[in-house]
């Protein structure tokens, strides 16, 4: 038995949970708010310095770095067979504008204590080890979001995405060469072994079941739309409430219809009306025009659609109950998703191995990981984070379950170059 399978077959974690945590406050003080979170926006200053402190990181840890078209950052450490293709992880490290310590950095940094542990124990793996840092997770400066992964696997073309342009009219091809980090390695092409993302969970879910690992089993498919509906402005008095064309109360039954849709669809069913803007704003005038958006979650595909058919159904007759007229023009639609099975039950046995409670969990947010999974077998590791808030400056999360969940990355891909050596794993 070889040092990985002893690894692999022991109870402990291995992993320096303090060299985990230090890692993590030291990158949290590029773009550090005064409330405790982090505004790191894609592709600035300060995340010049974020990827370049990454990258020295790599270096020392004896990894090849290599920097695509797109500006994501690629860390290899070698294995046996060079042929073989890399067992991947990683996430992203811009933030939101009042964003956190831990979103998407946790996943990037237990890649690099992976590695770093693998040196300490002097571990050689079969296949290739590789950690990411993708480029504009957040899309919060620079839309859409998941911009690098995107461009790996091939969703967005690289030209339109480097034409992108943020609010003072800057293109992304700009800002990569202002920061340095306009690579020139292909954007595609890149064979995946397997991938997996640790990250914190972003709701409340483990926190509440008291478990420390989500095993991810997929995220959920999202379909949004925008909604307008129109009826008359008139004067808030002189108008009896039986002739009104009030767009308000037709709004206010497609809200509650929502989410009626997502409560009777359970389990894995979100909907939210996220932005609403009545018009013309005005006290003491009936709202004619009423602008809002749809957000529908589901991870089964067919009870998306029937969400979403109930709430059209309500559309119809609110409508035509209050004399209004509407327009609905669909704006997202990410389907469904599962994760490989196989890499679904790698996390699992990690995390039982090391005597870590864990339960079955379904991502109800975007991550990179979800494109990913087209081009090789991917899944996800969750760790609870405080009272599932994320994308907020008071984000946090303990050292003792961010170190679990990296424990079980590394013996999640430990065990994926096992398998990909002995060709259980193929994409």
């Amino acid at each position: 038995m070889n040092a990985a399978q002893d690894l692999l077959q022991s109870t402990g974690r291995h992993i320096n949970s303090d060299r985990l945590w230090q890692s993590l406050m030291e990158l949290a003080q590029l773009g550090a708010t005064v409330k405790g979170g982090v505004c790191r926006l894609a592709l600035t200053e300060l995340d010049r310095q974020a990827r370049d402190k990454f990258v020295l990181w790599c270096e020392e840890a004896g990894c090849t770095v290599s920097i695509d078209g797109v500006g994501n950052i690629f860390a290899r450490r070698p294995g046996r067979n060079p042929q073989l293709p890399p067992v991947m992880t990683g996430s992203h490290i811009d933030t939101q504008p009042t964003g956190g310590k831990f979103d998407g950095c946790f996943g990037v940094l237990a890649g690099v204590e992976v590695l770093r542990t693998l040196n300490d124990l002097g571990i050689e793996t079969e296949a290739p080890l590789e950690v990411v840092v993708w480029t504009n997770e957040e899309g919060s400066r620079f839309p859409p979001c998941m911009m690098g992964s995107g461009v790996f696997a091939e969703k967005f073309s690289l030209e339109q995405t480097l034409a992108k342009t943020d609010v003072n009219g800057i293109s992304v091809g700009e800002a990569l060469a202002a920061i340095g980090y306009a690579g020139s390695r292909p954007v595609s092409g890149h064979a995946v072994g397997a991938y997996f993302e640790a990250h914190i969970e972003q709701g409340p879910i483990l926190e509440d079941e008291r478990k420390t690992i989500g095993v991810v089993l997929g995220a959920l498919g999202q379909k949004w739309f925008d909604l307008t509906l129109r009826g008359v402005e008139a004067h808030a008095g002189p108008t009896p409430m039986h002739l009104r064309k009030d767009a308000l109360v037709g709004a206010a039954e497609v809200v509650a219809a929502v989410n009626r849709a997502a409560l009777g669809h359970q389990p894995h069913a979100c909907g939210t009306v996220g932005c609403l803007q009545a018009y013309p704003g005005s006290r003491n005038v009936i709202p004619g025009e009423v602008r809002m958006t749809l957000d529908f979650r589901h991870l089964e595909p067919a009870r998306l659609d029937s969400m979403i058919a109930q709430v059209q159904q309500v559309i119809d007759d609110t409508c035509q109950q209050h004399g209004l007229t509407f327009e609905l023009t669909p704006t997202a639609d990410f389907p469904p998703l599962y994760f490989d099975q196989s890499c679904v039950d790698a996390v699992r046995d990690a995390a039982t191995g090391l005597g870590l409670s864990n339960m079955d969990i379904v991502s109800g947010a975007g991550h990179d990981a979800i494109f990913l999974a087209e081009l090789g077998p991917a899944g996800m590791i969750f760790v609870p984070c405080e009272g599932g808030i994320s994308h907020n400056e008071i984000e946090n999360a303990s050292p003792d379950d961010l170190a679990a969940g990296c424990a079980v990355l590394l013996r999640a891909m430990l065990a994926a170059s096992m398998a990909i050596a002995q060709g259980q794993l193929a994409a």
